[in-house]
């Protein structure tokens, strides 16, 4: 077998997989984020049981992974809609955090050149509210930074889904051959 070959690949797409969602679930775990942090956390297990079907030549395993890669790219599909408020959908909800808190993305306050300032609460609002903490000067605004971390998710999902097809191909190949071969 080469080096290239479609298994090498998949397990360094899983590994890659890995990263960008431990990355993620980092980030999400900073804004209490309690939605992406589920769906992260399932998508982790997801990715390493596909990586150990891939290493072990489990097809049915990789058969999982594949249909998770689908789930997961109508999940990031849902999250570019609500950061860019498509369908009535609306990034100042606390949807992403089942309604618990108030908190929203870590980046909206800590993203690039951001430059937060706490302004003193207003006689009707509540401390802990995030209406007075003024953010200015960001480089890229966060519902776009969340939508390229959602893009990437996807670009990694659809390129897994195709190498997780080929490989389930291939040991299905193999495994018929090599029953073929005891009759």
């Amino acid at each position: 077998m080469g080096c290239c070959t479609g298994r090498c690949s998949l397990i360094c797409l899983c590994a890659l997989q890995l990263l960008s969602a431990l990355e993620r679930q980092i980030f999400d775990f900073l804004g209490f984020q309690w939605a992406p942090i589920l769906g992260n956390f399932l998508h982790i297990i997801v990715v390493i049981l596909g990586l150990f079907g891939t290493i072990q030549y489990r097809p049915r395993y990789i058969v999982v992974y594949t249909v998770w890669t689908a789930l997961w790219v109508t999940w990031n599909v849902f999250i570019i809609c609500f950061y860019l408020e498509v369908g009535g959908l609306s990034k100042d909800t606390d949807l992403m955090t089942f309604n618990i808190s108030v908190h929203r993305s870590w980046w909206r306050e800590h993203g690039p050149g951001c430059v937060r300032r706490v302004l003193p609460p207003s006689a009707h609002g509540a401390m802990d509210d995030y209406t007075y903490v003024s953010v200015t000067g960001c480089i890229v605004d966060f519902q776009y930074l969340e939508v390229i971390h959602s893009a990437i998710q996807i670009l990694l999902s659809l390129v897994g889904f195709v190498y997780a097809c080929y490989v389930i191909s291939i040991f299905m190949e193999e495994e018929d051959t090599s029953f073929s071969k005891w009759q």
